[in-house]
């Protein structure tokens, strides 16, 4: 029995840290929620039209499947979106028309990916296909698997319907200044970890992965001010700027084994 009592007292203290470090992210979850709010609002602006219609040739057919960020939430004007960054310049790129068209949704999960396609008009073919989601994965715990399974089946649809798939892996949320230590520290870990298998689940399924950590991370966490929207959240018009850049030469590639170039 003396020999337990010691055992018996680490287990206890164990359990009680436990419970500690469960209501310590409870309450700064709860801070960062309080934080950053809903100030913009659940509704992205709508940057879906034919872009750059002038120019010659049959439109290049772009898909935005994922979060708030592939919807372009935070942006003012829908040239500032992911979406009408990405159709300008491709169009740009390639000399040819670029019809966007956005499944992405505010508060999207991985398994929300599959409700995204079935939501398309029914016979639309797209050339290219961009994901981009995780962010909602990691805030709402999850599993890891299941995420890049969900990730998996869609990019699976979408080279069935000769589709190319380009997939933005998940941003780093160790950049969110609103969200209080250690929970910042805890969301950068499980959010580098997602985009790890995130990466490797669109190589093994024959996409083509972008690493939006390394790509544009460094710059949100130097200059959040100028990188985040008013939400500190979502990204500005500078910061999908700056994503759109990231993904451009993959999408650029993507539509190149799809389309006739110029």
């Amino acid at each position: 029995m003396r020999r337990l009592r010691p055992l018996l007292a680490v287990g206890l203290l164990l359990a009680a840290s436990v419970v500690g470090i469960r209501l310590l992210l409870s309450r700064q979850a709860a801070i960062a929620r309080r934080r950053i709010g809903k100030p913009l609002g659940e509704e992205s602006v709508d940057a879906d039209r034919l872009w750059r219609r002038k120019l010659d040739g049959e439109p290049i057919e772009l898909l935005l499947l994922g979060d708030s960020l592939a919807a372009g939430l935070g942006a003012q004007t829908r040239k500032q979106t992911l979406g009408g960054r990405l159709s300008k310049a491709l169009a740009v790129r390639l000399q040819r028309p670029v019809r966007l068209t956005t499944g992405a949704v505010v508060g999207a999960e991985s398994p929300d990916l599959g409700s995204q396609i079935d939501a398309l008009p029914a016979g639309y073919r797209p050339h290219v296909a961009v994901i981009v989601v995780g962010g909602n994965d990691v805030t709402h715990r999850i599993p890891v698997a299941a995420s890049a399974q969900h990730l998996e089946k869609t990019i699976g649809r979408l080279l069935a319907v000769g589709a190319e798939v380009v997939v933005g892996t998940c941003p780093d949320l160790g950049a969110l200044r609103a969200v209080p230590q250690p929970l910042r520290r805890l969301a950068a870990s499980m959010s580098r970890r997602l985009a790890e298998v995130q990466a490797e689940t669109a190589v093994r399924a024959g996409a083509e992965p972008v690493d939006l950590r390394r790509a544009v991370g460094p710059m949100f966490f130097d200059a959040p001010e100028e990188m985040f929207s008013l939400d500190l959240f979502h990204p500005s018009a500078l910061g999908y700027r700056r994503t759109a850049e990231a993904l451009l030469p993959a999408v650029c590639r993507a539509a190149g084994k799809v389309t006739p170039v110029r």
